[in-house]
């Protein structure tokens, strides 16, 4: 029988009082009830809407209804045909926005907690699973990057029989899911469990390779692969361009996150330094932003803002994130924007001058333009200042390789998203759109396997 209920199944999570003072995830999965419950909520509409927004395409009600069977197994089958991360965005994909989003229980109450399940199945089958490889055709791909683009394009490649190389520049593979989300979000045990599966499954993985610097792209082909797929996200953070951004205390939500997660400078058996704040403003209101302040309350700073100069209704953090930043305490100082940073004696941050707006007409974005309120200024008294205002890609790669081309905000051109102005690389996700969502990279990751397979074999995919 359909359950019928309104809200969706709870989601169990860790107290609050413990989430203020450790990285443990925080949301803790469906037990086998909660997912069976859950499940049975799916009407298993005829036109399916919810996988219309599902990046990677999953076939949405065939595994929810195997989940309601209690065909846990069936249900992971499903959705390993078009997902080798489901583990990864079951955790961290925005759904309410695109698969959960389009649910016709949403209409009358709480979409089906798509996410959740896709989750449960990948958390229940972990331990189960079984690693297959595809006997190889011949032909060797590059995959430049093994954050959620490269992952997935590999994932889809090796499934296509491609030989892959995964190159990655830093020395833990996982790209953005390792170094820029946060362990009480996504244990970096899932990454690298599905990092391991991919080279269970025969792709090779070299770390500590820079390309561009340890071999350029031109070097990949004269090693004899015969496509390259660039995966590399982009990097490089955004600040405002204010008075103060030189002082000691200012960083970017890049930098302070990745010594958190990736050099785990919230463990006592680390060296990484990491700053000791007392008050901290974060600026923006994204994900990026949500997890920079998150992490400032776990690392023990007394008060921890967010200043956004918009309302909240245009904040883009998911809204379980945004629950959770106020639950754990995180102050927002909505339709506020910072003018400039103000240090003391020791060119240390002392406080930030902010002003405050109303929102205008709508900007070029769509978005209601903030609009400064004359007289409204005041002095926030902090010592550590985060800037979470989006990332560009590093114009390496474009600065080695003869014949590819990027737009002014240094993202790679290409004719369809995929296929790039030089002579058989591809590319996807950041590199391509500048900051996104890991479910937009990873679809992104398997177009791009599809991209060079029609490259290499001439099939035509319609």
């Amino acid at each position: 029988m359909p359950n019928m209920q309104k809200e969706k199944t709870p989601m169990p999570l860790l107290s609050v009082e413990k989430r203020r003072t450790t990285f443990e995830e925080v949301a803790l999965g469906y037990s086998v009830e909660d997912a069976i419950n859950e499940a049975k909520r799916c009407l298993n509409c005829k036109n399916s809407p919810c996988r219309s927004g599902c990046p990677v395409g999953i076939d949405i009600p065939a595994f929810i209804s195997r989940v309601a069977e209690g065909d846990f197994e069936g249900a992971y089958e499903i959705i390993e045909r078009d997902n080798c991360l489901s583990a990864v965005s079951g955790r961290v994909c925005p759904q309410e926005r695109q698969c959960e989003g389009k649910c016709v229980r949403g209409i009358k109450g709480e979409s089906v907690g798509i996410g959740r399940l896709e989750r449960f199945v990948s958390d229940y089958m972990r331990a189960k699973k079984s690693v297959q490889r595809v006997k190889s055709n011949g032909k060797r791909i590059a995959v430049i990057g093994t954050g959620p683009a490269g992952l997935s394009c590999a994932g889809e490649l090796l499934n296509m029989g491609f030989e892959v190389t995964l190159f990655e520049a830093f020395h833990k593979a996982g790209g953005v899911l390792v170094y820029g989300i946060p362990e009480f979000r996504l244990p970096k045990a899932i990454v690298a469990e599905a990092v391991d599966a991919l080279v269970e499954r025969g792709a090779r993985l070299e770390t500590n390779a820079v390309i561009g610097r340890t071999l350029t792209v031109d070097e990949l082909f004269e090693e004899g692969y015969s496509a390259v797929f660039i995966g590399s996200g982009a990097g490089l953070p955004m600040f405002m361009g204010i008075e103060g951004e030189a002082l000691i205390g200012v960083l970017s939500a890049n930098e302070y996150l990745t010594r958190i997660n990736l050099m785990k400078a919230y463990l006592d058996g680390y060296d990484t330094p990491v700053v000791k704040s007392r008050r901290v403003a974060v600026i923006g209101a994204g994900n990026v932003a949500m997890d920079a302040a998150r992490c400032a309350v776990r690392l023990g700073a007394e008060e921890v803002s967010i200043v956004y100069r918009r309302g909240e209704e245009e904040i883009p953090a998911r809204a379980e994130e945004v629950e959770h930043a106020k639950e754990e305490g995180v102050i927002f100082r909505l339709l506020t924007s910072p003018e400039k940073i103000l240090g003391d004696e020791q060119g240390k941050v002392r406080a930030m001058l902010c002003y405050r707006t109303e929102l205008g007409d709508p900007d070029a974005s769509g978005r209601r333009r903030p609009v400064r309120i004359e007289g409204s200024e005041f002095e926030l008294e902090v010592d550590t200042v985060i800037m979470a205002l989006g990332t560009t890609p590093n114009p390496l790669l474009k600065d080695t390789t003869p014949g590819l081309d990027t737009n002014s905000r240094g993202c790679l051109v290409t004719s369809d998203g995929i296929t790039t102005t030089r002579e058989g690389v591809f590319a996807g996700g950041d590199a391509v759109t500048g900051a996104a969502t890991v479910i937009l990279a990873m679809g992104a990751g398997k177009e791009g396997a599809r991209k060079i397979k029609e490259y290499i074999n001439g099939v035509s995919f319609g």
